[in-house]
C-alpha cells in the first residue's frame, strides 16, 4: 500500500505591484485619442476640402488665414499633439512585442521618443511662429487681411 504525502496547494495570489500602471493608461490613451482624432481629422478634411472652393483655395494665403486665428492654431496643434503621441506609444508597443534584445529595445524606443519630441517640438512652434504676411511677398499671394505695403 503506497502512502502518498502531498502538500496542500497554496491558493494563487496575484501579485500587485504599487506605482502607475503604465500600460494601462497607454492604452486607455490609445482609445480615447483615436475618437478625439476621428473628430479633428474629420474636421480638418472637412473645412479644407468641402467648405468654400475645396482643394483650389488652399495655397499659403489659405493656410495662412487659418493660423491667423487662435481657434485654428489650437485645433492643429491639439491635433499635431495627440496624433505624435498615438503614433509613439504604438510604435513603442511593436518595439516591446518585438525587439528581444534589451540594448536593441532600449536604442528603438529612445529614437521613437527622440522623433517624437522633435517633431512635437518643430510643429508646435511652425504653428505658432506661422507669419501668414511676410515682408517682401506678391500682394496677390497673401491672405486678405494682410496690408499691402510692408
Amino acid at each position: 500500500m503506497a502512502i502518498s504525502i502531498e502538500s496542500p496547494r497554496a491558493p494563487h495570489t496575484v501579485r500587485r505591484r504599487s506605482g502607475v500602471n503604465w500600460e494601462k493608461w497607454g492604452w486607455i490613451y490609445m482609445r480615447a485619442s483615436g475618437v478625439v482624432l476621428l473628430i479633428l481629422i474629420f474636421g480638418h478634411l472637412f473645412v479644407n476640402l468641402m467648405v468654400g472652393d475645396g482643394i483650389k483655395a488652399i495655397d499659403f494665403a489659405f493656410v495662412g488665414g487659418k493660423w491667423s486665428d487662435p481657434f485654428w492654431q489650437v485645433w492643429d496643434v491639439l491635433m499635431l499633439w495627440l496624433a505624435m503621441i498615438h503614433g509613439g506609444n504604438g510604435m513603442r508597443t511593436i518595439v516591446n512585442d518585438y525587439a528581444t534584445k534589451a540594448l536593441t529595445r532600449k536604442i528603438l524606443l529612445g529614437g521613437i521618443l527622440v522623433a517624437v519630441v522633435a517633431m512635437i517640438v518643430l510643429g508646435t512652434l511652425v504653428v505658432f511662429t506661422f507669419d501668414p504676411c511676410p515682408a517682401g511677398s506678391p500682394a496677390d499671394l497673401l491672405p486678405s487681411f494682410c496690408p499691402v505695403n510692408q
